[in-house]
C-alpha cells in the first residue's frame, strides 16, 4: 500500500493477519484504528511519534511490531489526521463494508469503541476531561462496546447499526473538536527572506 491508497478494513486486516507473528494475539484493524483515533481526539499532537509506542505497548508488550504492520499503523494515523481535520466531516471509522455479516460489523464496531476509549484514556490520564458531553460520549462508548456479536441480519438491526456507527463517528469528531490539538497552520508557511 502506498500513501495514496485509501485504507479499507479488509486490506488492513489482511495485512495485520498475515504479518502478525505475535503469539496469541488477535490484532484487529478496527481496534487499532480506534486506539489511534482516541489518542488523536484526546489531544495527541499530529507530529508526536508516541502513538507507535502506545500501540507497541498495548498490542505487543513493547516488543515492536513487524514492519508492514507498523507501516499500516503510520498510514492509519496520517489518514485519521487528514480526515478528522476535514471541514466536511469526512472522518470515517475503519470498519468492515456494509456487505459483510452483521456479526462481523458489530464486533468491529465494538472493538473500535473499546480501542477509542483505551487510546483516549492513555492520552487523557493526567488531564481532567473538559465537559459533560465528552464524559457522556465515553460512557456511551463503553455501552456500545458490549454490542451483541450475534445480531441477526434484518432491517431493524441494519438501521440500528447504521445509527450507532454514525453516532460514534460524529461523537469522535466532537471529542476532537473539544480536546484535539490541531496542527498550527502558521508553521506550514515558509518564511521568505
Amino acid at each position: 500500500m502506498n500513501e495514496e491508497t485509501t485504507l479499507d478494513f479488509a486490506s488492513v486486516q489482511a495485512i495485520i493477519t498475515s504479518e502478525s507473528s505475535i503469539e496469541g494475539s488477535n490484532l484487529h484493524g478496527a481496534e487499532i484504528h480506534g486506539v489511534l483515533t482516541g489518542l488523536v481526539c484526546a489531544g495527541l499532537p499530529c507530529d508526536s511519534p508516541d502513538y507507535l509506542t502506545f500501540v507497541n505497548d498495548l498490542f505487543n508488550n513493547g516488543e515492536g511490531l513487524p514492519h508492514n504492520i507498523k507501516s499500516i499503523i503510520k498510514l492509519m494515523f496520517a489518514d485519521i489526521w487528514k480526515n478528522i481535520l476535514d471541514d466536511n466531516y469526512g472522518f470515517q471509522m475503519l470498519l468492515p463494508d456494509d456487505d459483510e455479516p452483521m456479526a462481523e460489523r458489530s464486533n468491529a464496531l465494538s472493538s473500535w469503541v473499546q480501542g477509542f476509549n483505551l487510546g483516549f484514556g492513555l492520552q487523557q490520564k493526567n488531564t481532567a476531561i473538559a465537559s459533560a458531553d465528552v464524559k457522556e460520549v465515553l460512557s456511551d462508548f463503553s455501552e456500545i462496546a458490549n454490542l451483541a456479536d450475534d445480531m441477526e441480519e434484518d432491517e431493524e438491526n441494519e438501521q440500528a447499526y447504521f445509527e450507532i456507527s454514525e453516532y460514534v463517528r460524529i461523537s469522535a469528531v466532537l471529542c476532537f473538536t473539544e480536546l484535539g490539538t490541531p496542527p498550527d497552520r502558521s508553521t506550514d508557511k515558509e518564511t521568505i527572506h
